[in-house]
């Protein structure tokens, strides 16, 4: 048998083969990945709202799950816990489906680029330090406005990557662009108000 670990694409198809016939919650997923520490379950909890266009009502379903997740990694638990609610809040299995597959093409194009490296960075005190940045980010998420979404959510996507794949690298890469743009996008409001999202998304669209 080899030794060589799955790739985290290879992980997401073994998902899908586990899931239920027609809803997937919160538990079901905890079930399928149970061997699996907080970066697999933080990736695919992000994965929805870090896609270019997240299903309706996506975000509040991977909201909080998020948040208790990267609340416990700042806390440095190594057990995962879940409220009864959101461990059985639960969604379309064939929504779950779309998002992964419109997922894996990404995730197997930055695969090629991701490997072993910095590893110091994705382990220990650090691990905490990843888990802070992602409470800023998820509780970006958690925000029902306009690009406080889906760039935070990559963030935490390419944090988690970095950790499964011990690539210090990514890491860092996932914790500026999340955090930078929350950063941006906060401070904006809290000087322009709602006026200054359509100023950033008029600003985005000069720079395409």
């Amino acid at each position: 048998m080899s030794d060589t670990p799955r790739t985290l694409s290879e992980v997401l198809l073994d998902l899908k083969q586990k899931l239920p016939p027609e809803k997937v919650c919160t538990f079901d997923i905890l079930e399928a990945l149970h061997e699996r520490g907080f970066g697999f379950l933080l990736f695919i909890f992000a994965l929805p709202a870090a896609l270019p266009r997240p299903a309706l009502g996506i975000n509040f379903i991977i909201a909080l799950p998020l948040l208790f997740l990267t609340t416990q990694q700042a806390m440095g638990r190594h057990q995962i816990w879940f409220p009864e609610k959101i461990k059985y809040k639960s969604i379309n299995r064939k929504t779950f489906e779309s998002i992964l597959d419109k997922g894996l093409p990404f995730i197997r194009f930055i695969e090629k680029f991701i490997r072993p490296r910095l590893g110091f960075i994705t382990q220990g005190y650090f691990s905490n330090i990843i888990g802070i940045l992602g409470v800023i980010m998820a509780l970006s998420i958690c925000v029902p406005l306009p690009l406080t979404n889906t760039v935070p959510a990559f963030g935490i996507a390419m944090m988690a990557m970095g950790v499964i794949m011990r690539d210090g690298l990514a890491v860092i890469i996932g914790a500026l662009i999340g955090t930078l743009w929350v950063a941006m996008v906060f401070g904006v409001l809290a000087f322009v108000g709602l006026e200054g999202i359509d100023l950033i998304k008029e600003t985005i669209k000069g720079w395409l």
